[in-house]
């Protein structure tokens, strides 16, 4: 190994790429970078466990210790990039997290597998390969949190899960930043995000939880009781996902306008792949006081909307820091 090679830091959490039956994850970080022996070809690796889990199991406590380690480990200079391994139903959810709290511009990517390691055609070697190489190119630094499956480079805040194949992560609306070429492990990225994160981010850790917001999903025939039941159980704010353009029916209105006069968020974001959620069109969101998720999904809108909550109860600078980030 190059004593000049740079110095990357795998955080692994279990998942399915150290899946090595069915149940539970079995396989610790030490043994995924073992189990790759070109890594130690093209970058200086270290290993830490974090987790043990299946990606349903993560919490908010994984997200603040992944976080608080990074921050720690990045704003040194030993350590060039960071790699977390991940299980896949959640990542896209973690890799958003850690977008909006991480705050150094050195490369941190989120990898997973979309094929446990004794299934045929596996892939999470080649995604822990590519993501170490993302993580050591210096044409990474500046671009927030990637995630890094299939060959494909994404901003966490546009990627998501899509299906079962090896393809999952896509981002409808923007495409992938970048590529890995899979021969050889170099990167060409094509662009860069516009919308703030990690060191622009207004926002951070500042304090030991987060607040508790719950997603509403709109159906036939909901019912306004679902409302009243956060707002009974103490939450702090709600994501609706809507029909459409985010819409909410009219039996749903009042509930949600007393949600809001109590002092909960309310943000309205789409259950379909709207684009963007327009304000004030079917909907008065101002005389309502609810805020609209832009681009972001029910479950990117809810992250957003808890780390806000930190900062403000207020629904128009809650609005401000959805407009940005």
């Amino acid at each position: 190994m190059d004593s000049n090679a740079e110095k990357i830091l795998v955080l692994a959490t279990g998942g399915s790429i150290a899946q090595t039956s069915p149940k539970d994850p079995t396989l610790l970080g030490d043994a995924l970078v073992d189990g790759v022996p070109q890594l130690r070809n093209i970058a200086d690796i270290s290993v830490e466990q974090i987790a043990q889990v299946s990606s349903p199991d993560i919490s908010v406590e994984h997200w603040l210790r992944l976080a608080r380690r990074i921050n720690e480990v990045l704003a040194g200079n030993d350590v060039q990039g960071v790699v977390v391994t991940h299980g896949t139903d959640t990542l896209e959810e973690t890799a958003y997290f850690l977008n909006l709290v991480v705050t150094s511009d050195k490369p941190v990517v989120v990898v997973g597998a979309m094929r446990r390691p004794y299934s045929l055609g596996a892939d999470g070697s080649a995604n822990l390969y590519n993501g170490v190489a993302v993580a050591r190119d210096p044409n990474a630094r500046g671009k927030g949190v990637l995630v890094t499956l299939n060959a494909e480079i994404h901003a966490a805040r546009d990627v998501t899960k899509t299906t079962f194949n090896l393809d999952a992560f896509k981002a409808p609306d923007f495409g992938p930043l970048g590529y890995v070429n899979a021969k050889n492990g170099t990167t060409q990225f094509y662009r860069s995000p516009t919308r703030k994160h990690t060191t622009t981010s207004e926002l951070s850790l500042g304090c030991e939880t987060l607040p508790r917001v719950a997603i509403l999903y709109s159906y036939v025939g909901v019912t306004p009781d679902l409302f009243e039941a956060v707002a009974a159980a103490g939450y702090k704010g709600v994501v609706w996902a809507g029909t459409g353009n985010a819409n909410l029916p009219k039996v749903i209105r009042p509930a949600a306008s007393e949600a809001v006069k109590s002092g909960m968020a309310v943000v309205r974001a789409s259950r379909v792949n709207c684009r963007i959620v327009s304000r004030n069109d079917e909907i008065d969101d101002d005389a309502f006081g609810f805020v609209t998720a832009d681009s972001l999904s029910p479950q990117k809108a809810r992250i957003l909307l808890m780390l806000a909550l930190t900062k403000t109860a207020d629904p128009a600078r809650i609005q401000e820091f959805f407009d940005a980030h």
